[in-house]
């Protein structure tokens, strides 16, 4: 039997020729003919063909003409020329213009045809494979690219307990649950909002824990669609879903004996929800597509900045599932209640990003500092990081980080904070002549002792700024 796409065509005006070849051929190969090249073009464009033999002295559209047609609508067909001995310009342009694979001089021996046939057809049978086995290559290597981030998260292995940065209490009670749970199966429920270091604190357990020898694997379950991420956790057989050519082993597989840390647990659709409760009860997993489940020994660190009982009343997350997941929460404070170990973070940062980017910091300004811990860091961790790390590349090789090199935003921000927060210790009427008296001052500096312009930005008259001058004991020129 032969494959469909291994058909031959024959293109030849002459008739007895077509029927001589078909009858000679038919016994070992699927033969089509047509008696143009316009009617072996129809052919050519509705079914694939392996090869393609070709009269050069035909009316109305020549050999050449004809496989050059083919060649552009079916570049794999192999091409052969059929040409009589005094065709030697076409039998040279058809190697040109058509890259015909061989071509073969009238009167040809039958059986020296037949062979001529089965080793074009051999050509196109190696160049197929060849092009299957690249497309694998390709597919091979974009899955050891994806399991080589993965290994790449180990380089990280030697995280200890001191890499949570900190000495305030809320860390040292963070720690000392830490401890506690390490050595343990149980699953673990991060809490917290985003940028508190969920992820880190996930690493430090796995990195502490007996399993410290096995993969650490990480998933953010808000990042992917749906399906993808259960193909992603649970792995796919083959022909689960569109595009699914093989099967695939999801992280819970990979990660066996080890730790997989499930980010924005609070995100994942009820399938999921349903897979990720089987694995916790039962340890099990089933691929997508597959009747059948594996074990899996998987410790379980999930996270989320939700308020996952809310969301189960909601109807959005499931009860059974939340009560596995919260066997042992840890809260993780936001940074504005943790403000003792900013310094700390600020010297880990600038140290880490020195390293990295080659430069000598000798350290932090105390108004630079001073700025950081006046503001209130939305972003939490993450945030300080990311600043701390355009201040080290903005910084020139060893100068100190300062109040120039901060974002504006908390410059402005601190600088609105640092200008009220001391003010709320004094009494009623002496807060009010201060506030009065940096904000005149502020203003004068900004217009540089320009009165008009000045008590434009204060909101008063020129005659009241005046009053107030007088009162403060201010003279705007030293403000030129």
């Amino acid at each position: 039997m032969h494959s469909s796409t291994e058909n031959i065509l024959i293109v030849d005006d002459q008739k007895e020729i077509l029927n001589s070849l078909k009858r000679l051929l038919k016994d070992r190969f699927e033969v089509a003919v047509a008696e143009s090249g316009e009617e072996g073009l129809a052919l050519v464009r509705r079914q694939p063909f392996a090869v393609v033999v070709s009269d050069q002295r035909m009316p109305r559209m020549d050999g050449v003409t004809f496989l050059e047609q083919v060649k552009k609508i079916q570049p794999d067909a192999v091409r052969i020329l059929l040409t009589a001995y005094a065709d030697i310009e076409a039998t040279i342009s058809a190697i040109n213009q058509a890259q015909v694979f061989q071509y073969i001089s009238k009167p040809f021996e039958p059986d020296e045809f037949r062979q001529i046939l089965t080793n074009a057809l051999e050509h196109y049978r190696l160049v197929q494979e060849n092009k299957r086995l690249q497309k694998e290559l390709a597919e091979a290597n974009k899955r050891l690219a994806s399991e080589n981030i993965i290994l790449k998260q180990q380089v990280e292995r030697q995280l200890d307990l001191g890499e949570f940065i900190g000495s305030s209490p809320e860390i040292l009670r963070i720690l000392k649950l830490v401890k506690k749970v390490m050595d343990t199966p149980t699953t673990v429920l991060l809490l917290g909002e985003t940028g508190t270091g969920k992820e880190l604190l996930a690493k430090i357990i796995h990195y502490n824990s007996n399993r410290k020898e096995r993969l650490f694997v990480a998933q953010n379950c808000a990042a992917i669609p749906d399906t993808l991420l259960q193909s992603e956790l649970f792995g796919h057989v083959k022909g689960a879903f569109t595009g699914a050519i093989r099967d695939k082993k999801g992280l819970f597989e990979l990660a066996d004996k080890g730790t997989i840390f499930l980010d924005e647990i609070g995100d994942t659709s009820p399938a999921l929800q349903l897979g990720l409760l089987r694995v916790l009860q039962e340890g099990e997993i089933r691929p997508l597509g597959s009747h059948t489940t594996k074990k899996v020994d998987v410790r379980v660190i999930a996270a989320t900045n939700k308020d996952l009982e809310a969301e189960v009343k909601k109807g959005n997350f499931r009860e059974d599932l939340f009560y596995r997941l919260s066997v042992f929460p840890i809260v993780l404070p936001p940074l504005r209640e943790r403000k003792d170990d900013i310094p700390d973070l600020v010297q880990h940062f600038i140290k880490k990003y020195a390293a990295r980017i080659g430069k000598r910091i000798p350290g932090i300004t105390d108004g630079a500092l001073n700025r950081l811990l006046s503001y209130h860091f939305p972003g939490n961790i993450r945030e300080l990081e990311n600043e701390i790390e355009r201040m080290v590349t903005l910084a020139d090789d060893g100068q100190a980080l300062d109040v120039s090199l901060l974002s504006p935003r908390i410059a402005q921000r601190s600088e609105a904070t640092a200008l009220t927060s001391h003010l709320t210790r004094l009494p009623l009427k002496q807060a009010i002549y201060q506030l009065e008296d940096e904000m005149i001052r502020q203003a004068l500096k900004e217009f540089k002792g320009n009165i008009l312009r000045s008590a434009q930005k204060l909101g008063v008259s020129r005659v009241g700024l005046h009053k107030m001058l007088k009162r403060h004991n201010l003279n705007p020129s030293q403000f030129k």
